[in-house]
């Protein structure tokens, strides 16, 4: 069957949450259009026009998030998906950037064949009913003056600048983007099966916790946490779903500081 490479753009976004959704991943229409429009996209189609692999990447400054790399269940096993990640691969070495990229259980073995090496491990978990949580007077609302000392704290944490794709979220989902003033962040975002809350960043456990039971004390449909293995955040009423490992190629050390990191944006975004 002949497939063709292409670049993926604005007018192939239903066709890549169709590939999303096949693979039971939570992300909508919003998420690829944000992902497409901060970074690049390729993609393989059939003569018919159908999407049938997808390799995403996003730049971060120095490194660049490798994501997305899907392919539909009734052309999987036919080398769609390392052939995509080896043109996004090659694409990055021209850049000279790093690739980074939060790996399931399934593709972490093909990823160190690749050259990608182990950095830390966090687990999603799913959320459908919760004790209600006290609320703390530390917590607010996100603020537009809060900015600078928030993208200082991100940049430290995650090790690079995603300023643009943080304003993205904190306007996508204006409940959740809540601050410990000077200390840390929350943001979050819809999905197409959950709503996602994440990144949090913190200087501090005690400021994390704050944020973190705030949050939940809101009126949620089902949530998604990507939580680090070395936060420690209240596990009452969480279901694990699966276990991601973020991952780095070749010899660089991992960007930023984990101890700062709470929960992870998605693996799509770091």
């Amino acid at each position: 069957m002949v497939v063709t490479e292409v670049r993926l753009g604005p007018g192939d976004i239903d066709g890549c949450v169709v590939l999303s959704a096949a693979a039971g991943w939570n992300q909508n229409a919003a998420d690829w259009r944000l992902m497409l429009e901060q970074g690049e996209g390729w993609g393989l189609q059939l003569r018919d026009g159908t999407l049938v692999a997808s390799t995403l990447v996003i730049p971060y400054g120095s490194f660049a998030w490798v994501s997305m790399v899907l392919v539909l269940p009734g052309h999987r096993r036919k080398g769609h998906a390392s052939r995509l990640l080896r043109v996004a691969l090659a694409a990055l070495a021209r850049a000279n950037l790093t690739p980074v990229l939060d790996a399931t259980a399934a593709g972490r073995e093909v990823y160190r064949q690749e050259g990608f090496r182990d950095a830390w491990g966090f687990k999603r978990f799913v959320v459908q009913r919760r004790a209600q949580q006290p609320e703390s007077s530390r917590v607010r609302g996100l603020r537009e003056t809060d900015w600078p000392w928030i993208l200082a704290l991100d940049r430290a944490a995650f090790g690079g600048n995603r300023g643009p794709l943080l304003r993205s979220l904190a306007s996508r989902l204006p409940a959740a983007a809540l601050v410990v003033e000077g200390e840390g962040f929350l943001l979050g975002r819809d999905g197409r099966e959950a709503t996602q809350l994440g990144p949090l960043v913190a200087a501090s456990a005690a400021a994390a916790q704050s944020l973190f039971k705030t949050a939940l004390a809101q009126a949620w449909g089902p949530l998604y946490l990507d939580i680090a293995d070395h936060a420690v955040l209240p596990p009452e009423g969480l279901a694990e779903q699966r276990s991601f490992t973020r991952m780095v190629h070749g010899a660089a050390p991992a960007p930023g500081d984990r101890s700062k990191v709470f929960l992870v944006g998605g693996p799509e975004l770091g």
